[in-house]
């Protein structure tokens, strides 16, 4: 079939040569007075240009000046249809470019490119308000860059076609712009669309800036200087940077709020994507200046564009193509004394708060928000932080002089150093008081701080470059160990922040001064405790099992070449609980939730806590095995020692007779049990065999931890019961979306209310209760023991003893949870 289609279209092809109907369909255009002849005309015309195979038929086609004159013809686009057509057509002609064929569609003068109609007719649509035309004048334009002729380059590198690079990046700050008012609506107004129309609002910025990137990989000279140029004038200096303003958390309202996080995930795409050394140079550059550099710019304008001091709410105005200037010169930036700092490392301190907030360098500000911003500011300057970290076209020098250049680079760096005799002292190769040399760092940094200040404009004097190279290594880990002492702080966000430090830090605590030491043991120690009192919680039976599993989720992200998440995490912020106020009454889910955050906090300090002391993670956290269940005696005698199913056959000998309406006017005689089995523990609903006592059936069954047993208090034979869900749902990845909501209606707690013959019944049921959940409340603790005191797990690792703990037999525990 496909042989007969090629051959059909060679066939096609000759005809069309011999008999000249690409002239005749030019003449045809001529003469049409109704839309249904370009309409037909465009369509025939791509999908024969789609089909050539034949070189000869391709040079046919393109010659004798036919394609240039459709291409300049002057059709009513008013017709939607007809507009999609015509960009068909130009896409399918730009698919067949290559050296030899782009001559066909240029004219020349002196060896020179004077006129390029498909080029210039495409990029006329670059910003049309229909995505999908956008999407193929972009797919012209690279097939235009990529073929490599140079004449063509030069052609589009020069005035007035420059005008497209600089627009392009224009019509890329109103899109920031407009997601940057789409968050600040969702910061006031959150609903249920929220995240499905952010992230379209994110794709489009990225498939933006994956289009830089691939206009950029065709080499093309100057175009790369001139996106960079463009970026850098139109939105990194009087946009993204003027918005990194640091003030009091209770005092930020939701325009200045989203302003800043737009800028962080906007700093971090544009670096991720574009990967142009000198724009990311020169944006590491740009964080020595103080804040004001940028907010008392001169209003110098690129192509008649006036850039903004920092983004606007959709009250202070519209986006349009010149946008108007926002006065933020009234903005502080508050960077107090970092708390964590101390000793050897009073010198970050003082160059931290060196002089009034206003001065204090942006790389500072970012560091502020790491240790007095909220969760979406500590966030998003640790993804800025990683993403440097991790741009191969930033010098390495440059990251030194952020303080983010990760020890082992540090280290290879001097090796190479003391191999060829640079290095004064070889002893101090791999000491903690080792840097990259000052010169170093200024030869390199100083050639961008001249360009910011020659090229574009930046009058102001960088703050504390002429300082010590160890200062900035030293307030980034200040703010990492203050960071870990936060409790406000949620732990996806904190792990971030781990993985920031063992990237810096991969030898250990070399770093680490006694002051760091003592306050992440103090953390450490108080998210043990705070998981301790989980043991009689809500979900003691799930405990190790999620504790075992963000262990292990936990390692694999800290020992990850990335982390752990995306820059694009900041425009969904995680739900956090961290009180006991925030659990509404009875909500066993919003429980789970806080359990689940305690455990990944946890886990994270522990971690933390081995790695300072240089030892290994392992697989697993330290937990004993379980002990010998057989001395309790219900779980023995009913012969039950795995989850009760109902229809399960059970005896019913320490059973007490109830009564209990499942609906309204029916109600039913069972045999009420509490069971615990090592961990885990269920409330059983049994059935009686009339000729088989005191043997019965499993009619229904409920977990037993956080059924909080209650005597009512004006019926005394009622017992109330809350029956939990048997597992977490948002642990379930199928019910849970990444952004932390539901994808299903969330779990309700229910409620049985069980009716006793008497007083005495109803304290027997009661007590029974109460023990059964002391007993798997007990094993809980006793099995995770090792975990929650660190000095007992380094034993135990030291050791190689195996996890085992001896256990005695269970002690009738007094009467209260």
């Amino acid at each position: 079939m496909a042989t007969n289609m090629t051959q059909a279209f060679l066939t096609c092809g000759r005809f069309f040569m011999e008999k000249q109907v690409v002239g005749d369909f030019v003449r045809i255009l001529k003469l049409s007075r109704t839309i249904s002849i370009p309409l037909q005309l465009l369509q025939t015309v791509s999908i024969m240009i789609q089909n050539l195979q034949s070189e000869h038929a391709i040079y046919y086609m393109f010659s004798n000046e036919h394609m240039n004159y459709l291409i300049t013809y002057a059709f009513d686009f008013r017709n939607e249809e007809l507009l999609s057509y015509y960009i068909s057509f130009l896409r399918a002609i730009s698919g067949k470019l290559n050296k030899n064929t782009i001559s066909l569609l240029v004219k020349t003068r002196n060896d020179e490119v004077v006129s390029f109609p498909l080029y210039v007719e495409a990029i006329r649509f670059a910003f049309h308000e229909e995505n999908m035309v956008r999407a193929a004048v972009r797919a012209v334009t690279l097939n235009v860059y990529h073929v490599g002729d140079d004449s063509v380059n030069r052609y589009i590198t020069s005035a007035p076609h420059t005008d497209y690079f600089s627009n392009l990046v224009s019509f890329f700050r109103k899109q920031c712009m407009g997601l940057n008012r789409l968050i600040s609506e969702t910061l006031k107004n959150p609903g249920p669309d929220s995240n499905s129309t952010v992230t379209a609002a994110v794709d489009e910025i990225e498939d933006n800036l994956y289009y830089f990137s691939d206009v950029i990989s065709a080499g093309i000279p100057d175009v790369e200087r001139l996106i960079t140029d463009s970026i850098l004038m139109l939105l990194i200096f009087p946009v993204l940077l003027p918005s990194l303003r640091m003030v009091a958390v209770n005092h930020v309202n939701q325009d200045m709020q989203s302003g800043v996080v737009t800028s962080l995930y906007l700093l971090c795409c544009i670096l991720k994507i574009v990967k142009i050394k000198d724009l990311a140079n020169t944006i590491v550059a740009a964080l020595y200046y103080p804040l004001k550099s940028f907010t008392k710019c001169s209003g110098s304008q690129v192509n008649g564009y006036i850039p903004d001091h920092g983004f606007t709410s959709e009250s202070e105005g519209t986006c349009n193509d010149n946008l108007a200037q926002n006065n933020t010169e009234g903005l502080k930036v508050n960077v107090p004394c970092s708390s964590s700092s101390s000793g050897s490392h009073q010198q970050s301190v003082t160059m931290l708060n060196n002089g009034s907030s206003s001065n204090a360098a942006l790389r500072e500000v970012l560091l502020e928000y790491v240790t007095e911003g909220d969760d979406v500011q500590v966030l998003g300057s640790l993804s800025v932080l990683a993403t440097l970290l991790q741009t191969k076209e930033l010098d390495e020098s440059m990251l030194d002089g952020l303080g983010i250049l990760p020890q082992r680079k540090q280290h290879k760096k001097l090796l190479l150093q003391a191999l060829v005799g640079e290095a004064s002292e070889e002893e101090q190769l791999f000491s903690s008081e080792s840097s990259l040399t000052r010169d170093g760092i200024a030869c390199e940094l100083d050639v961008y701080l001249e360009k910011i200040k020659e090229h574009y404009g930046v009058s102001f004097q960088p703050s504390n470059v002429g300082s010590s190279p160890r200062v900035p290594r030293f307030q980034v880990l200040d703010a990492l160990v203050s960071l870990f002492c936060r409790s406000n702080i949620s732990a996806e966000t904190l792990w971030d922040g781990g993985w920031l430090l063992r990237q810096l830090l991969p030898y250990s605590k070399a770093e680490f001064n006694n002051h760091h030491l003592e306050l992440l043991k103090i953390s450490y120690e108080n998210s043990a405790s705070a998981l301790e009192k989980e043991v009689r919680g809500f979900w003691p039976d799930l405990l190790i099992t999620v504790l075992c599993d963000e262990w292990r989720k936990c390692k694999r992200a800290m020992e990850s070449s990335s982390p752990p998440k995306e820059p694009k995490c900041i425009l969904y912020p995680p739900r956090m609980f961290f009180s006991e106020e925030d659990i509404p009454e009875g909500s066993s889910f919003t429980a789970g939730e806080r359990m689940h955050e305690l455990v990944k906090v946890f886990v994270l300090l522990h971690q933390l806590q081995i790695f300072t002391l240089g030892r290994a993670l392992p697989e697993e956290p330290l937990i004993y095995h379980p002990c010998d269940h057989g001395t309790n005696s219900r779980a023995q005698t009913s012969g039950l020692m795995s989850v009760p199913k109902p229809g399960t056959e059970i005896n019913l000998v320490n059973a007490v007779p109830c009564r209990i309406a499942f609906e309204r006017g029916k109600e039913r005689h069972f045999c009420f049990l509490a069971i615990s089995v090592g961990t885990s523990g269920w409330l059983v609903l049994g059935e009686e065999f009339p000729l088989k006592k005191p043997y019965g059936v499993v009619r229904v069954a409920a977990p037993l931890a956080g059924c909080n047993p209650r005597v009512d208090d004006k019926h005394s034979k009622w017992l109330h019961l809350r029956i939990r869900p048997s597992a977490l749902p948002f642990l379930d990845p199928v019910k849970y979306n990444p952004h932390g909501k539901l994808k299903t209606k969330a779990f309700v707690d229910g409620r049985w209310i069980l009716a006793f013959r008497d007083e005495e019944s109803c304290k027997t049921a009661f007590s029974m209760i109460l023990e059964e959940i002391n007993y798997l409340c007990e094993e809980v603790h006793r099995r995770i023991k090792p975990s929650l005191k660190l000095e007992t797990a380094i034993d135990i690792s030291s050791s190689s003893a195996p996890v085992s703990e001896d256990s005695s037999s269970h002690t009738t525990p007094p009467n209260s949870l």
